[in-house]
């Protein structure tokens, strides 16, 4: 079933929306190399509200790329999260999806994130609310629960299904693991085995095209989401599709491509060439010379110094076979504050 409310999404892949990293530039890029939907990173409720020049820029989207425009947003008040969707709406969001699994303390304290794990009605309230306020389809992105004692995901999803969510996305580690030990897939196939007919999104542990492939024939899902996977390889959907991996030449092209329109976001140099050290060091992992590569980048500090070490890592870095094999990870604590 490779629909989501009212719109057919041309494959089961997705990319997961990252604090710090499913900006604007990043989802384009994903969204050309064949991601079916690229929803926003999570977004402050209570910032749309008051306008926050902060927030509102993580509104701003291509609306020739990004087809539908997925916007995800965080609050632990109903009220105040139907008037925040009503907001989005207004900047022209297609799909608004509820951040129900953000393990962060700044975001859990809030009554926000994961902790709405631990009030299923709370949570469907916040469902049914948006979607009388906006008309909109609205899914939820959801966690096995908030410690092992405390495994409710089967009733927390059957009150959201009711309350009207579309689609719904699974992370199944708890929220006490945070990102840490391994994904339990036997949850996202229980769930689907108990809602059959509703969209189930899994997530989890998908490292490669491979991954991808076998968690959507061994649980049963309807789509896949990669997160940390896509990090500095955004090629991983092409491959998903029977393409190639990228070309050091390719790669090199899209990195700059990447670090221009980073740029252009920001807004300030300084800042983007400083916020986009990370994005660098995620695209050489797995490359020869890549540690030296992270340290020249670490110390540069204008465009022009940027684009020429891109240039001459990229267009003929080789893949390290020994290089670990370990997953990119996300600083979700610095993204947030």
């Amino acid at each position: 079933m490779l629909q989501i409310g009212p719109y057919s999404l041309p494959n089961p892949y997705i990319l997961a929306p990252m604090a710090g990293v499913s900006e604007r530039p990043f989802r384009v890029i994903a969204f050309r190399m064949g991601a079916a939907l690229c929803p926003t990173e999570l977004v402050s409720s209570q910032g749309l509200m008051r306008a926050n020049q902060r927030t509102l820029k993580y509104l701003r989207f291509d609306s020739k790329v990004e087809r539908p425009y997925s916007l995800q947003i965080f609050g632990g008040e109903p009220e105040a999260m139907a008037r925040a969707a009503v907001m989005g709406k207004e900047y022209g969001a297609q799909i608004i999806d509820i951040n129900m699994g953000c393990p962060v303390k700044k975001v859990t304290k809030n009554g926000a994130g994961s902790a709405l794990l631990c009030e299923p009605l709370r949570a469907a309230d916040i469902v049914r609310q948006i979607v009388i306020a906006t008309g909109l389809p609205v899914t939820c992105k959801i966690r096995s629960g908030w410690d092992r004692q405390n495994l409710n995901y089967l009733q927390l999803a059957g009150t959201l299904f009711e309350a009207g969510c579309a689609a719904l996305a699974i992370h199944p580690r708890t929220r006490d693991q945070g990102y840490s030990g391994h994904a339990d897939w036997n949850v996202i196939a229980d769930l689907k085995r108990h809602f059959p007919d509703r969209v189930i999104i899994g997530n989890g542990d998908v490292k490669t095209p491979a991954d991808a492939r076998r968690m959507q024939e061994s649980t049963g899902c309807d789509f896949v989401m990669i997160g940390r996977a896509a990090l500095g390889n955004p090629w991983i959907f092409r491959e998903l599709a029977g393409g190639e991996p990228p070309t050091p030449e390719e790669r090199c092209a899209g990195v700059l491509e990447h670090f221009r329109a980073h740029v252009d976001f920001v807004g300030d140099v300084l800042g983007a060439v400083r916020s986009f050290r990370k994005h660098m060091a995620w695209y050489a992992h797995g490359l020869r010379g890549a540690a030296t590569f992270r340290a020249e980048v670490n110390a540069l500090d204008t465009p022009e110094a940027v684009e020429e070490a891109v240039r001459r890592f990229f267009a003929s870095a080789l893949v390290d076979l020994s290089a670990p094999e370990e997953e990119q990870d996300v600083d979700y604590r610095a993204a947030l504050g």
